[in-house]
């Protein structure tokens, strides 16, 4: 949509709503441009493949997480790399096909003659054909799964189980029970749901509706986001691992504030905690000395927060993560149920040392931090380093990473 047609329909648009498919106004999607595309199954059932490997492998090692894909999942990354054969102007250039989901990046040359819209289109159309086919779905029908494992079809007849080379875990519908921006738009694990008696009825279709896309731009971006696709298996081991770190909870209450949490949230309930709050007038050498004291105080077995504005706290926190020291950490942008930590702060998060409070709701647009935001963000950083944290849950001292 032009950015004259939205004015023109916005009025009409009503409350608007956090969402992480839309397009954006006022962009051409058929101009030269490289594009991160990110799309789930329905249902984020794990059709597509199984994770194996050992999230504490080296990068490279066998035992390295990874996705051994299915017969549909193989046939899901072959149509992906079609995409250069059905559009010549468009080139692969990076792609992961994940248990639930696919991440794929396409550079759209002068002379691609198309838009975004029609290959991603284009492209499920053909992925919806192979999902039939490996199901024996008759083509445009539908089957009916019923708790004991019977599948109904839509011309009248029965069968027990699913087509032969579809992971088991894949049989059921599946719910997730998760917790970016697109780094948040992730990989959440998925367990199958308690379905006994149950019916869940599908249409053919492997895709959920719409799709992200992210329109890479700056320098570097591109290397940075071909990095994410390849350490998506390795990230996905780690939350597996450490599940209770990465689920996101809506309901922690710190000083009569509630916030979202990623994390360890047992850090909050530490009885010794430091606020970090630098000025931006420090020089260089002083925010080298300020780095030296808060990460000693750090050492001593003190839970440092900060809401990361400055360069002097942003040295603290980096120094922090360096050392593998225990942090709070307050961030401007709220989450939803799907948001994970940034990459920076996986380990961190898997390792128990890391909290995130989120005191603001979720927003997919990017919101310039104000000078009053700063201000009650530092005073948020203040309470929880003045609340009294020992003893507000009962198995908290057992359950703090570093006593």
């Amino acid at each position: 949509m032009d950015h004259e047609s939205f004015l023109k329909h916005k009025p009409y648009a009503g409350t608007a709503k956090p969402s992480m498919l839309r397009r954006r106004v006022g962009h051409d999607y058929s101009s030269r441009c490289v594009y991160l595309v990110t799309m789930t199954t329905e249902g984020r059932r794990p059709l597509l493949g199984t994770l194996v490997g050992n999230a504490e492998a080296p990068d490279g090692s066998p035992d390295a997480p990874h996705v051994v894909l299915t017969p549909l999942g193989e046939r899901i990354r072959q149509a992906w790399h079609d995409n250069e054969r059905h559009y010549p102007g468009v080139t692969v250039l990076a792609t992961m096909v994940m248990p639930d989901h696919l991440h794929g990046i396409l550079f759209f040359k002068e002379e691609a003659g198309v838009n975004l819209g029609t290959v991603v289109k284009g492209f499920k159309a053909g992925c919806n054909r192979a999902y039939r086919e490996l199901f024996e779905l008759p083509q445009g029908g539908s089957i009916e799964r019923r708790g004991d494992g019977r599948e109904k079809r839509g011309d009248g007849s029965e069968r027990r189980g699913p087509s032969q080379g579809i992971p088991s875990q894949a049989r059921l519908p599946v719910a997730f029970d998760g917790i970016e921006k697109l780094s948040n738009y992730d990989d959440t694990p998925c367990h199958p749901s308690n379905t006994a008696g149950k019916r869940d009825r599908e249409h053919g279709l492997l895709w959920s509706p719409q799709y992200n896309d992210h329109i890479l731009e700056g320098a570097g971006e591109l290397q940075r986001w071909r990095d994410y696709l390849k350490d998506n298996p390795r990230r996905l081991a780690i939350r597996r691992a450490h599940s209770e770190y990465f689920r996101v909870r809506f309901d922690v209450t710190v000083a009569g504030r509630t916030y979202t949490a990623i994390g360890n949230r047992f850090l909050l309930d530490y009885p010794r905690k430091r606020q970090v709050q630098c000025s931006r007038s420090l020089t260089e050498e002083q925010i080298a000395e300020e780095v030296k004291k808060k990460v000693a105080l750090a050492r001593e077995g003190v839970v440092l927060v900060s809401p990361d504005i400055s360069d002097g706290e942003k040295a603290v926190m980096d120094a922090a993560l360096k050392a593998q020291l225990p942090l709070i950490f307050l961030s401007p942008r709220g989450f939803n149920e799907y948001s994970r930590p940034g990459h920076r702060y996986y380990e961190a998060c898997a390792e128990g040392r890391f909290l995130i409070l989120a005191p603001w709701p979720h927003n997919n647009r990017e919101t310039p931090l104000t000078r009053q935001m700063c201000l009650e963000l530092n005073a948020m950083a203040k309470e929880i380093c003045e609340e009294e944290g020992e003893g507000r849950h009962k198995e908290s001292r057992a359950k703090l990473a570093y006593p």
